[in-house]
């Protein structure tokens, strides 16, 4: 439908999807906030579970539907890209914090360092199962795709069942960030009643999905217009656009001070990225994880990198500022700009 129209035509309308994923975001943060307290699922679940799935709708939608044109390179460079730059993401939240406090330094949950060893485990079998012959699948089923699967399962439920087992205990909690000044903003929302809630978010969900959908058919259109390779459009430009809800969901959550959930969603749909391996390979039938290229490998191991900073910030929680974001994510920043860099030194 988009690849007749001009590449002035195509650009307001992948402006117009765009918006309409990070307004449809700003909901889906007030939304999941409420249902998690709710229904007592917890900032940390809400994030990795609930949110992450919703967010990731986009995501979602252009793999499906590059899978069902084999078109496995977007497929597999928008997830891989996905990961790595919905991790720069957090840079963005903790930038708009200002001098006021630290991403890593206001949370307390050490469930988040286990979704982000969550996102390595399935970052390294989704590399290990790039090095398989691609005629290894049985039933529409690369063991890679499977073996992802069983990990974000097991990993999610170990995550569920550490907010009350694990051997740690949290006496006391010094916050240099005003949480009640900003959950006043949810006042109005929170009188509603359940049943408008879930209306809400199912209603911000399918305005996410839909404008995923638009996003990649007309951003598609643009990047064969102006020249670009699928893999290379997927894990920039794409992933870019559909890192859109974590941003604004990511915004909203600051904002309101639920620093947990913000983090728990990069990590958690982070997590839950390559287990889109499996229905793209159901859908392509062949295993997508077998045509995967050097440029997908050199994502991985970017995207387990900037994981791996993050980590180490939230386990020693500095205070220490570099042009008001944490020292963390200036790392993190600088890692990825020189990854993409050498991403597309591999394209060349």
């Amino acid at each position: 439908m988009f690849a007749s129209l001009s590449l002035v035509s195509l650009i307001p309308i992948f402006v117009v999807a765009a918006l309409a994923i990070w307004l449809a975001g700003i909901k889906l943060s007030q939304t999941v906030d409420i249902i998690d307290r709710r229904f007592n699922l917890g900032e940390a679940i809400g994030g990795i579970i609930f949110l992450a799935f919703v967010t990731n709708l986009p995501e979602i939608s252009i793999v499906l539907s590059a899978s069902l044109r084999n078109e496995v390179g977007i497929a597999i460079g928008n997830i891989l890209g996905g990961i790595a730059i919905q991790t720069v993401v957090l840079v963005i939240l903790d930038l708009g914090l200002g001098r006021k406090a630290i991403l890593t330094h206001e949370s307390y949950s050490l469930q988040l360092v286990l979704e982000g060893v969550l996102v390595i485990i399935v970052l390294a079998i989704a590399m290990m199962g790039t090095q398989l012959p691609n005629s290894f699948i049985f039933m529409r089923i690369a063991p890679g795709d499977f073996l992802i699967v069983i990990a974000w399962l097991t990993g999610s439920w170990l995550i569920n069942k550490a907010r009350t087992q694990l051997p740690w205990q949290r006496k006391k909690v010094v916050s240099d960030f005003d949480y009640p000044k900003h959950r006043r903003s949810l006042k109005t929302m929170n009188k509603k009643s359940t049943f408008a809630i879930l209306f809400l978010f199912i209603f911000s969900s399918l305005i996410t999905l839909l404008a995923g959908v638009v996003s990649e058919q007309s951003g598609s259109a643009i990047a064969t217009k102006i020249g670009w390779t699928g893999v290379l459009f997927g894990s920039t430009i794409l992933a870019a656009v559909t890192s859109l809800p974590e941003i604004s969901t990511g915004l909203a959550a600051v904002k309101i001070g639920d620093f947990t959930l913000a983090i728990s969603d990069i990590f958690g749909g982070n997590a839950f990225l390559p287990v889109l391996f499996l229905p793209a390979t159901l859908l392509s039938g062949e295993s997508v994880l077998s045509n995967a290229q050097h440029s997908d490998i050199y994502l991985s191991c970017l995207g387990i990198l900037l994981t791996c900073i993050y980590l180490y910030g939230l386990i020693f929680r500095s205070k220490r500022q570099i042009f008001w974001v944490g020292i963390d994510s200036m790392v993190v920043l600088v890692l990825y700009i020189l990854g993409t860099i050498g991403l597309f030194m591999i394209a060349q």
